[in-house]
């Protein structure tokens, strides 16, 4: 069953951040557009690569109101080990939430069954703590976070223009949009 157009459940749990533990729950999202980015494990290969991506592309996202939460089954202890150890994650300034009980994993459906892990998810959340977007790829598979900042764009003009929708590869300086109506029936 697809998470879209569900509220994110309750969470409460202690995250590594700017070099500090601190807590964050589910009530701390509201309010803003947050991505909640899930990966497998710390000190392992395809997830700096995206985690460091995504730190590249944070700076644009708060622009945009946006707060990152990555989250894995590991403690915050060992966010900070990582994030301490290496220099692709040390640039991280978003929140690195630990999720050892595995209740954000599962309240988000993606705990791989027996293996106390999360899949390589993504979720974006609205304002209001409701899922817009979700992706989720096979363990080999990276998330490219130039497309994730695309697909924030477009949920964001869509709240914001009732009645409009961003076709694919829609582009915010581009800017062209579809009125679903009766007459772009068949001829798109």
């Amino acid at each position: 069953m697809s998470l879209v157009n569900t509220k994110i459940l309750p969470f409460q749990t202690t995250a590594f951040k700017n070099g500090e533990f601190v807590e964050v729950s589910d009530t701390d999202v509201l309010g803003k557009w947050a991505i909640f980015f899930f990966y497998p494990a710390d000190f392992t290969f395809v997830c700096p690569t995206e985690l460091g991506d995504l730190a590249d592309h944070y700076e644009e996202l708060q622009k945009l109101g946006v707060e990152v939460y990555s989250v894995s089954t590991d403690t915050h202890f060992v966010h900070k080990a990582w994030h301490d150890a290496s220099d692709t994650i040390g640039k991280i300034n978003y929140y690195m939430l630990g999720d050892a009980s595995g209740v954000i994993t599962n309240n988000f459906d993606t705990m791989r069954e027996g293996a106390g892990l999360a899949d390589r998810s993504t979720f974006l959340v609205d304002p209001d703590g409701i899922i817009q977007v979700t992706e989720t790829t096979c363990e080999g598979v990276g998330r490219n976070a130039a497309e994730l900042l695309r697909k924030v764009k477009a949920a964001q003009y869509v709240r914001n223009h009732p009645g409009e929708v961003c076709p694919a590869k829609w582009e915010e300086a581009e800017g062209e949009t579809l009125k679903p109506g009766i007459d772009l029936v068949g001829k798109i």
